[in-house]
């Protein structure tokens, strides 16, 4: 069984990596108003050329930025969409005293619209620094039910907005889709959705908090598939769309547990996306079974490598685990990625940089072995 020449790959990966010390210090000169945006820019540069080589030495076919540029994975490209207003998340304690990521509020106050083309300049540099034979750029975007499901309807201005279908679905999916076919008109054919919020319908604490906004939780996830198969429709021809589904990742602390299967089928029979990037990294997650409706067409990548914390898993284990999802999906429907990125937040997860490196070198070795070159 052969290794995907097209995106995702066997191997692949989420997006994000550890920020070097040097560009951690540019970002906060640059707060400071020691270094402007531009001289900031330029060591953003540096640090993403060399994050393409480590990628590139590590063997892996996807290739993004790192997501250098931003703080927050969701922040950054939300807040530049015309209309939207963003909050920072901060972590809060729970009555049992562990730390646990508050959301941000995301608000829609006007009209949403494509206003700038958010990652062209920064898709168009991550492209012209790739050297490796087969290797692909590979875009990292904020899903679209972000404006919708932190806030609900509470969260949409009722004045821009007096009802929400059609016109808000339409007018998010159409500032997607032009985002979308600026980055295809650049070359840009690897895009990846990043989705809490399907991933917090699986927890019973996040679908009782949209009970009081006044949702349904089970309606939402297929409201939300629908909802996202508005901006597939956008999706410029030859471009593989994936989304990844996250429960969390800021200083690897997690928001959110459960099964899928309360969204299995929206997301998996619903969904007109190509690739599903599912965490499966611990129990938090369940079994493989809402694997069942994942459509033939479909892949599946499997999330079973931790970005949280340094441990690396046993390769034998990770086998186990993949034979195990083959019983609800056929293995050549399925490929192997750490559970989410290794720095979701300019702030990172509790691992070393060296052991960013054993993670994904263990992911190509475990995908090569299961699936051949």
């Amino acid at each position: 069984m052969s290794i995907p020449l097209n995106p995702p790959f066997r191997a692949d990966h989420v997006g994000s990596f550890l920020r070097p010390k040097f560009l951690l210090e540019a970002r906060e000169r640059h707060a400071k108003g020691e270094i402007s945006a531009e001289e900031l820019r330029k060591v953003e540069d540096k640090a993403i050329t060399e994050v393409v080589r480590f990628q590139e030495d590590v063997g892996l076919k996807a290739i993004t930025d790192g997501e250098y540029r931003r703080t927050y994975f969701h922040i950054d490209f939300l807040q530049q969409l015309g209309g939207v207003h963003t909050d920072i998340p901060v972590i809060v304690k729970g009555a049992d005293g562990k730390e646990e990521l508050a959301p941000p509020a995301i608000r829609v106050i006007d009209k949403v619209r494509h206003a700038v083309n958010i990652q062209l300049a920064d898709f168009e540099y991550l492209k012209s620094q790739i050297q490796a034979p087969g290797a692909v750029p590979k875009v990292c975007i904020p899903s679209p039910t972000m404006l919708h499901f932190r806030g609900g309807r509470a969260g949409i201005s009722k004045e821009a907005y007096p009802e929400l279908d059609p016109d808000f679905y339409d007018d998010v999916a159409r500032a997607y889709g032009d985002e979308l076919q600026a980055l295809a008109n650049a070359g840009c054919n690897y895009v990846q959705m990043d989705d809490t919020n399907l991933a917090y319908l699986c927890d019973e604490k996040m679908r009782e908090a949209a009970r009081q906004r006044g949702d349904d939780p089970d309606e939402l996830s297929h409201r939300y598939a629908w909802f996202i198969n508005k901006v597939v429709a956008h999706k410029p021809k030859g471009m593989v769309l994936g989304i990844h589904l996250c429960r969390g990742n800021f200083r690897s602390t997690h928001a959110a547990a459960g099964n899928y299967e309360p969204v299995a089928e929206a997301l998996l029979a619903e969904m007109d996306v190509d690739a599903y990037f599912l965490e499966y990294d611990d129990d938090r997650s369940g079994d493989f079974r809402p694997l069942r409706y994942l459509p033939k067409n479909k892949l599946a990548v499997l999330g079973l490598v931790t970005t949280k914390f340094g441990q690396l898993e046993n390769k034998d284990d990770l086998k186990r685990r993949i034979d195990e999802a083959a019983k609800y999906a056929p293995l050549e429907q399925l490929a192997l990625s750490p559970q989410c990125g290794f720095s979701s937040t300019v702030h990172g997860n509790d691992i070393a940089v060296e052991d960013q490196r054993k993670k994904l070198e263990l992911v190509l070795e475990t995908a090569r072995e299961v699936w051949g070159e």
